[in-house]
């Protein structure tokens, strides 16, 4: 009778059948730290008795950090690299991360040794009690009060106002996520934060638990306050696209509507003023008014309808990628159009 047992996870590496865990990671000169990020995130893998991939993507780094993270790619297959022509930014970055991973349980960090590797067991620990995303909470967090805790504490508290989904991080990278939960998800400006809020609106089941936040002792900060508002301004265009991309002329039809409102009543204002209190009309900013007024409405009622045949176009258009790859380090060369060699 022939006997079965279960494949350990070496066997499983060796067959190259595809990770349990895909941990991705965007790197912008950050040469420093990939020695030291290399040896505890292998060593946290490990641990965790599942099969794994590292993924990092060089975000068109100036330093040697390519360099390096090649030499981290020729020691363990398990290491892969993805280096982007010129630097897309953090978001692009994760795309690219996403686009390539082959695990079931996807999981971003950062580069900079502020995220702790020791604290991925715990992500997929709580993932396992049946949630499809799970945020990491730098709660302790070591960093400038001023430039860099407190614009995100106020970012933190709107974004959880207006999105219905409580977090108290959503600038943290080290999250978890079932490979289901990203299946769709296309990412633009700095919209990688956004992705537990698209999840929740999907239906996914969302949580976050505190994770360790160290100093960052080699490198420099990427982050400063400019960011705080261009995560607004995404923080506005996810509520547009998610409330009104399929009826954008919702939106702007009723703030025509109101525009032209606004025009007749100046208008009827005017002439009250004409031929009641004999006011000549060039001698009042009512008439103005409602000629801009009336202007503006019929613009904005016009925009709508453009509007409402981009999205026609952009539901029914190919999909294309936000950033062109360079090289491929142990990863296979694919003509699926999620890229550009």
């Amino acid at each position: 009778m022939k006997e079965y047992r279960l494949k350990t996870v070496e066997e499983l590496e060796s067959e190259g059948v595809a990770p349990e865990v895909s941990v991705f990671l965007p790197v912008f000169n950050e040469e420093a730290n990939i020695e030291p990020l290399s040896l505890r995130l292998t060593e946290s893998l490990q641990q965790l008795g599942r099969t794994y991939e590292i993924i990092y993507v060089d975000d068109g780094s100036t330093d040697n950090s390519l360099e390096r993270l090649r030499a981290a790619a020729a020691r363990d297959s398990r290491v892969r690299v993805i280096a982007l022509r010129r630097n897309y930014g953090q978001t692009a970055a994760m795309s690219a991360g996403i686009d390539r991973a082959r695990g079931q349980i996807l999981i971003p960090m950062d580069a900079d040794l502020q995220n702790d590797p020791a604290d991925i067991a715990r992500l997929i620990e709580k993932l396992d009690e049946g949630y499809d995303v799970v945020s990491g909470w730098r709660n302790h967090r070591k960093d400038r009060w001023l430039t860099r805790r407190f614009p995100s504490t106020l970012a933190n508290r709107l974004i959880s106002r207006l999105s219905g989904v409580e977090l108290h991080d959503y600038g943290c990278s080290l999250k978890a996520y079932r490979r289901h939960v990203l299946a769709d998800v296309k990412l633009y400006g700095e919209m990688h934060r956004f992705i537990p809020i698209y999840a929740g609106w999907a239906g996914a089941r969302v949580t976050e638990i505190p994770v360790s936040h160290h100093a960052r002792n080699a490198g420099k900060s990427k982050y400063g306050l400019s960011r705080t508002i261009k995560v607004i301004f995404d923080l506005i265009t996810i509520k547009f696209m998610s409330s009104y991309l399929t009826k954008p002329l919702y939106v702007f039809g009723s703030a025509g509507l109101l525009c032209l409102v606004a025009s007749f009543l100046s208008a009827a204002l005017a002439l009250y003023y004409r031929f009641v209190e004999g006011i000549h009309l060039n001698r009042m900013p009512l008439a103005t008014l409602a000629m801009i007024m009336f202007a503006m409405g019929i613009q904005f009622i016009f925009m709508g309808l453009l509007a409402e045949m981009i999205v026609r176009t952009y539901h029914e258009s190919q999909d294309k990628p936000t950033y062109l790859i360079r090289e491929l380090i142990n990863i296979e060369s694919e003509s699926d159009g999620t890229g550009e060699l």
